[in-house]
């Protein structure tokens, strides 16, 4: 599905609102007032399709100083984001090219998602040893301040190695198994030799307990996989600090097609893809090999300010007015 119309008529708001109908949350924002209209109190979004040879309906309502109620085939659920747990949806924007050329924070938080949407039973353990993290570094700075004893420090030390090595193990089974996928998809986009670096390592009870001194000083851990990396690679570049923006484009979206032929096999159907601005800065060959690449399974929405842009016919073709969405064909 091709979604066209000029910059500013609302493309981004009807990918955002399929987003946050099936995920429960925006792709661009955590806080809820902002993807009301502006003057308005309340929002409604109420979607339906199919998930594998199901049918599914979901309905989304917000009101402002109220949060967010949603329901799945008439159910209510407990939490709005329950619905990221049941409908598979993966997102590009351009700000998701952050994860290609911002630091690492952001592409551990990038893959640690992917970990949770690959296994959804470890969908919490990054979210678990940061809390486990934050209460050890909280320790080390009552000891510092003399408000508390080491020993205090014990219990969060074991933890921090026990989770910290629980995370490495899930990190390093999830970007074994995306490899294979980002680098034929990277191949295919025209991005040579590509692959995914990650070398992170368990911290263990002796390493944090050895280097407590330093610990105390700087009221922080100083090791474990809260201060990994994830390097991505073409040939020998790493393409953070070697690659075009074209090419970390490439390298996003790569990532993205590889998951979501995984989460397919996974999970018997392939996931819903939203890409916005997706064409822009590709060159006609890329254009092509995304086309072709999206149009093999499932269903994708593209958005883009003319239909020319994208090479191949689009099964349906929407232009966005402003406060109007019109199907062409």
């Amino acid at each position: 599905m091709l979604v066209t119309g000029p910059n500013g008529a609302g493309k981004t708001n009807l990918l955002e609102a399929v987003h946050l109908g099936t995920q429960g949350f925006s792709p661009r924002t955590r806080a809820d007032a902002q993807v009301v209209r502006f003057g308005e109190q309340a929002g409604r979004i109420a979607l339906r399709g199919a998930r594998g040879e199901s049918q599914v309906e979901t309905e989304l309502t917000l009101r402002i100083g109220e949060g967010k109620h949603a329901k799945l085939n008439g159910a209510a659920l407990s939490a709005a984001e329950q619905l990221r747990t049941e409908l598979a949806v993966l997102v590009f924007t351009p700000d998701r090219l952050a994860v290609a050329k911002g630091g690492p924070a952001v592409r551990r938080a990038y893959f640690d998602r992917v970990l949770g949407r690959l296994v959804p039973a470890r969908a919490t353990l990054s979210a678990e040893y940061a809390g486990v993290v934050a209460q050890r570094n909280a320790a080390l700075r009552r000891i510092a301040a003399g408000f508390s004893s080491r020993d205090a420090l014990a219990p969060w030390t074991q933890r921090v190695a026990a989770l910290g090595a629980t995370l490495v193990e899930a990190r390093t089974e999830t970007i074994a198994v995306l490899s294979p996928g980002f680098a034929e998809r990277a191949e295919e986009l025209g991005l040579p030799s590509a692959r995914l670096v990650y070398e992170g390592t368990p911290p263990t009870v002796d390493q944090l307990e050895a280097q407590i001194e330093r610990d105390l000083d700087r009221g922080t851990t100083g090791l474990g996989p809260h201060l990994d990396d994830v390097q991505l690679v073409s040939g020998v570049r790493d393409l953070r600090t070697f690659g075009s923006q074209g090419e970390q484009r490439l390298t996003v979206l790569a990532l993205l097609l590889a998951e979501a032929e995984l989460i397919a096999g996974r999970r018997g159907y392939a996931p819903l893809l939203l890409l916005d601005d997706v064409l822009s800065e590709l060159d006609p060959d890329r254009r092509r090999a995304l086309a072709q690449r999206v149009a093999t399974k499932g269903q994708t929405l593209i958005t883009s300010t003319t239909a020319a842009a994208l090479p191949a016919e689009p099964a349906q073709l929407l232009e966005v007015s402003p406060g109007e969405v019109q199907l062409v064909r």
